[in-house]
């Protein structure tokens, strides 16, 4: 909807907030399902500092910040959240935000900061590293790094055959009793905004209530649903590609596990990124800029391959996990600044039960 026909800020805040506070609530932050916290960088105080409002997790992302700071010398306070609460505190405080900076799990909250105009322009060498579809058209954002939606699946009880060509067939009553999702997830919910995109509200109200009919097993966080896929508990569940990968580093036993990655432009081929913004009226812009440039640099990218098991958005650097490679993907024809409206798919997850 164009700015010129959205009901102002203040209007939209309390439906909006509620809806932040039904996330929050239930899940925290979606990066490694950690709980939100707080942290403060050694050199906050000295001059050329940044607060960063993150919708990323400590455990994933605190020792690249920090890395930041020793590399660059700028002082660093971070804010950790869930990434639609982050971003809506932002929108919250409008002019009086004393953030500089916002990292977010997904393009989505990125796309809404935007559409207010609460992002500065970012410096268009400085992101044209990241191919278009990663990074916001008029450069207010850019993808720092990518996650793949998957199917995880327990090879002793289902054979990649078996599964279905698109997602949207996972509704057939041959999966009853087999699945497992975690509605309050953020990255779930970034896929139902990008299925009401694909295939329109109606669309998107079929899967979800055809899934629902399955008797899906409801779990907290990915994690949960991964163990789950491992114990046997469910033959196969709704996440991003990274979760397998981080559990068997942490030393889980995953050889029963795979991710079914979906190809041929289906909505489950969903590419979606973590993300960085500049907050529009900092008083930090430059030292805003660098750390927007110190997370495309291939120490940080490798640090994203290595460390969080996402995919690099840099030529240079490789995914460290099997990953397919996205030009054969084919995804889905989706602008990633379409995932905008958080409203619309909680009101959506609420009205058909799910949340």
């Amino acid at each position: 909807m164009p700015n010129s026909l959205r009901p102002p800020v203040w209007r939209r805040l309390p439906v909006l907030l509620v809806s932040l506070a039904l996330v929050a609530a239930a899940c925290g932050s979606d990066d490694g399902d950690e709980p939100a916290g707080s942290a403060e960088g050694s050199g906050a105080d000295e001059a050329g500092s940044l607060t960063v409002y993150s919708g990323r997790s400590e455990e994933l992302v605190g020792p690249l910040l920090e890395r930041f700071e020793t590399d660059t010398g700028i002082g660093i306070e971070v804010r950790y959240g869930d990434t639609a609460e982050m971003a809506g505190q932002i929108i919250e405080e409008g002019d009086n935000s004393p953030a500089d900076v916002f990292y977010g799990q997904d393009a989505g909250a990125l796309g809404a900061l935007s559409s207010e105009g609460l992002l500065a322009p970012l410096d268009a060498e400085v992101i044209g590293v990241v191919e278009e579809q990663f990074r916001s058209v008029d450069d207010l954002w850019v993808g720092t790094s990518g996650r793949l939606r998957a199917l995880a699946y327990n090879t002793e009880a289902v054979s990649e055959e078996e599964i279905p060509a698109s997602i949207l067939d996972l509704t057939d009553p041959a999966w009853e009793g087999r699945l497992g999702w975690a509605p309050t997830n953020g990255s779930f919910q970034a896929f139902v905004t990008a299925l009401r995109v694909l295939v329109g509200e109606d669309g998107a109200r079929a899967w979800l209530e055809g899934i629902e009919a399955n008797g899906v097993t409801v779990y907290e966080n990915n994690v949960a649903i991964v163990e789950a896929v491992a114990a046997g508990e469910i033959d196969a569940g709704f996440v991003n590609h990274y979760y397998r990968f981080q559990l068997e580093a942490d030393g889980s036993d995953m050889s029963d596990v795979e991710n079914h990655y979906f190809t041929d432009g289906d909505p489950g081929a969903l590419v979606n990124v973590a993300g960085v913004g500049i907050v529009e009226g900092t008083d930090e812009q430059a030292s805003a800029e660098r750390l927007v440039e110190y997370l495309l640099e291939p120490e940080a990218q490798e640090y994203f391959a290595t460390e969080t098991f996402e995919i690099p958005l840099v030529d240079g650097v490789e995914a460290a996990a099997a990953l397919p490679d996205l030009t054969v993907l084919e995804q889905p024809d989706l602008d990633l600044a379409q995932l905008e409206d958080l409203e619309g798919t909680l009101a959506l997850l609420t009205d058909v039960g799910v949340l």
